[in-house]
């Protein structure tokens, strides 16, 4: 009989309060209180009522004993969370807030109160932390509502001051043991810190032939491991000399870098398909020497001959001369194995060149040889007026033992007898 008046009560006080009669609504509900006075619902609605007459005090006492009949629901956590704010209770507006996130730690408002509440109190730290904790939620929301676009480019703002900060403050400490200690040998530690400081991405080998397990996903190799690298670097003039004589006597011998076969289906690729703007001039290529071409360029071919170069019959080395025409960009992508490392000697280095490997860019100095992963996505761009030129060649991956050169070797070689490949596929 109780519970029949209850409904019967608070079916009256919602068809009132539809109708626009909220003193008549609250007069039925204080009468389900008469009857039942732990009602959360009642309790609820009236605590409602009282915050928009500003009544914090006695919004905060209904939502209390509401909470206390039903503790399991967030929203009226969140409820008695804006009664303190209104109350100017910080602590017990916190309270209230973690109440409904331990019931549910991804509950978007709250994290939002909450973010708000430590940013009012000064506390930046932790309300970036909030504020992460929102974007991160909000990556399966709909955003397009300028109200939640407005707030979530808040959080962004909060949070990317806060990182600002800490790097900031970070790097001035860092600064005295840093300084002691050689830049090569402090590569991984720098990326580490630019991932936890930066945002800076954590890029993986993506293998399009044969993938080696459990070497480093170095993006640019130390030069430590190359003791040779100076001496391809003393010949930088004379390779140089070279090509210029090969370009200024009608380039013989250069081909698009990029050249599907036809029919194949349109993709990144489509506009350096079968064209110059991208070019190479090959003297060895998928492992064979081109005699030509190394008559054409003796000095360069005997400095590439003398390295230790990546040697497998059929695939590797390959060496060429690079070109990449004014005002052309190579597409993010990804090479073949990681076994191999990719050598780069500039030759000609017009302004506004640069070469990204994963998380860090480099400008080519012409003479400054480096080695690197192409396994990990990396792209070139010219946007000058004139030529940019790179002798480009491959030698193994030093983090693979010489051992685990001849094996791989074999294993091709194998591969290539037993009549179970095609006469040449990239990267097997």
């Amino acid at each position: 009989m109780e519970n029949a008046q209850v409904v019967r009560l608070l079916e009256a006080a919602h068809a009132a309060q539809r109708a626009g009669q909220g003193d008549k609504a609250a007069e039925h509900l204080e009468e389900v209180l008469r009857v039942a006075p732990d009602n959360p619902q009642a309790l609820n609605s009236l605590g409602i009522r009282a915050l928009t007459g500003n009544d914090g005090a006695r919004a905060a006492s209904l939502f209390e004993r509401a909470i206390a009949a039903d503790p399991k629901a967030p929203e009226l956590w969140m409820n008695l969370a804006k009664a303190h704010r209104l109350l100017e209770d910080a602590a017990a507006e916190r309270a209230s807030l973690e109440g409904a996130l331990a019931i549910d730690q991804r509950h978007f408002m709250a994290n939002v109160r909450l973010a708000e509440l430590h940013e009012r109190g000064g506390d930046q730290a932790n309300a970036a932390f909030r504020w992460s904790a929102v974007l991160q939620m909000a990556a399966g929301l709909d955003t397009s509502s300028p109200g939640l676009a407005d707030l979530l480019a808040h959080a962004q703002t909060v949070v990317e001051e806060n990182r600002r900060g800490l790097a900031e403050a970070v790097s001035g400490s860092l600064a005295g043991a840093r300084g002691a200690i050689p830049a090569d040998d402090r590569r991984r530690f720098d990326a580490c810190m630019e991932m936890q400081l930066s945002g800076r991405r954590a890029y993986v080998n993506e293998c399009h032939g044969l993938f080696f397990p459990f070497l480093p996903a170095d993006e640019f190799f130390p030069r430590s491991h190359f003791p040779w690298m100076e001496s391809i670097e003393a010949k930088t003039e004379a390779i140089a000399a070279e090509l210029k004589d090969l370009l200024e006597k009608g380039g013989d011998g250069l081909v698009p870098y990029v050249a599907y076969p036809s029919g194949t289906p349109d993709s990144k690729w489509r506009e350096l398909d079968h064209s110059e703007r991208w070019s190479a001039y090959f003297l060895w290529h998928h492992g064979v020497r081109n005699e030509a071409a190394c008559a054409r360029c003796p000095e360069t071919a005997a400095a590439i001959a003398a390295l230790p170069l990546a040697e497998v019959p059929g695939r590797a080395p390959t060496a060429f001369f690079s070109l990449l025409h004014p005002h052309t960009r190579i597409p993010p992508h990804t090479g073949v194995t990681n076994t191999r490392t990719i050598i780069h000697l500039p030759l000609i280095v017009p302004e506004d060149c640069g070469f990204r490997v994963g998380g860090e860019t480099r400008q080519w100095k012409v003479g400054e040889a480096f080695g690197f992963d192409d396994t990990i996505e990396h792209e070139a761009w010219n946007d000058s007026d004139e030529l940019r030129a790179v002798l480009i060649f491959d030698v193994g991956n030093p983090h693979m033992s010489a051992a685990e050169h001849e094996l791989l070797r074999a294993f091709y070689a194998a591969a290539d007898a037993s009549g179970h490949t095609p006469d040449r596929i990239e990267g097997l």
